[in-house]
């Protein structure tokens, strides 16, 4: 017979997730996936503002429909754990292997380590910014690298509340000895939420594991609404005395996915150690030809030709040439290859 635990353990499940994931609570929750796998956001797009005209038609400037670009997000990460506690092995070790018990280890040393992982991963891939530099941190210069994620963010007018610096072990020590650094003395530790390790240029600093973290990234800079991570289904169940097993079987499942919101990717910079790690090559649009090249070999461009970021829009093809050549076409191209870093957005404007 099998005890389905989510009663009883689904708020348990769930705090857990909340008190010991670092990236829960500061992405944003503003989008809902309950009853679908995938859910679409368009996102309106504004026309450039022109001159006012005194008379004849069209005064306030050629009218051009409302454009909407689609950003499609499906949910892929479909976890699982199965367990057996065997009669005999829990009361010969004084019941240490409890169903309870057990569940509150799996998650802690298994569920919530994967999952940030994944989101971390996700972030650093499809950052607005990728920042490759094959300078090393040093506690000379780690602040100036930092702020060049914020100037960045400043310009591209990213709000300054709900930014988070999420740090690697290295670059907290390089980090923590700039006196601007405000440790968890001076801010007091009730103060700090989970992870947080301080407070930098009025962000939260979050100090994340090496095994959580991305190989080659040395930190980045997330502002909460240009990101989501939704856990769609927490579950766990306990069959007692199920065929052929004298004791427990515990299984359970979490459905989860990340995903960076094309409309507002530059409030997510990632900073990256090119002597680790490839950063594929901007590709190249010849605006006579339409054709496309990237110098890194065997990376896939992408490309769009309605003025949309190939990194996020439902509209992006993959090829070597646009199938919109039309003079005036703005195509914008972005190249990814497996194992690399992608390359940056490039834009141009065809000719014939």
């Amino acid at each position: 017979m099998a005890i389905n635990l989510a009663e009883k353990y689904s708020k348990k499940l769930a705090t857990v997730f909340a008190a010991q994931s670092l990236v829960s609570g500061r992405l944003s929750m503003d989008y809902d996936w309950a009853g679908v796998k995938t859910v679409k956001v368009y996102t309106p797009q504004t026309v450039a503002m022109v001159d006012y005209t005194r008379s004849g038609v069209n005064r306030y400037g050629t009218p051009q429909e409302m454009q909407d670009v689609v950003q499609e997000m499906t949910l892929t990460q479909d976890k699982g754990f199965s367990l057996t506690i065997d009669k005999g092995n829990n009361a010969d070790q004084m019941g240490v292997k409890a169903a309870g018990k057990m569940l509150a280890l799996q998650v802690k040393e298994q569920a919530i380590p994967e999952m940030d992982r994944y989101v971390f991963d996700t972030l650093a891939h499809k950052a607005g910014k990728i920042a490759g530099s094959a300078t090393d941190l040093t506690k000379n210069n780690v602040c100036d690298r930092v702020s060049d994620g914020t100037v960045y963010m400043d310009d591209k007018e990213v709000p300054q509340e709900g930014r988070t610096l999420f740090v690697t072990a290295a670059v907290y020590k390089l980090l923590r000895l700039s006196p601007e650094f405000l440790g968890v003395d001076a801010l007091g530790k009730k103060s700090l939420s989970k992870g947080q390790v301080g407070e930098y240029d009025g962000m939260p600093v979050v100090k994340v594991p090496s095994g959580r973290w991305p190989a080659g990234v040395n930190f980045m800079i997330v502002y909460k609404n240009s990101a989501c991570a939704p856990v769609k289904l927490n579950e766990t169940k306990l069959h007692r005395d199920p065929p052929g097993i004298s004791g427990n079987l515990l299984e359970g499942r979490q459905y989860y996915d990340c995903f960076v919101l094309g409309a507002k990717c530059d409030g997510v910079y990632a900073d990256v150690d090119t002597t680790s790690v490839t950063v594929v090559a901007a590709p190249t649009v010849t605006a006579a030809t339409g054709a496309l090249a990237c110098t890194t070999s065997g990376a896939t461009i992408w490309y769009t030709t309605d003025g949309s970021d190939p990194r996020y829009s439902d509209s992006a093809k993959a090829g070597s040439t646009t199938d919109v050549t039309g003079a005036g076409t703005v195509v914008k191209a972005y190249a990814v290859k497996a194992g690399s870093f992608p390359s940056a957005v490039v834009t141009a404007t065809l000719t014939a």
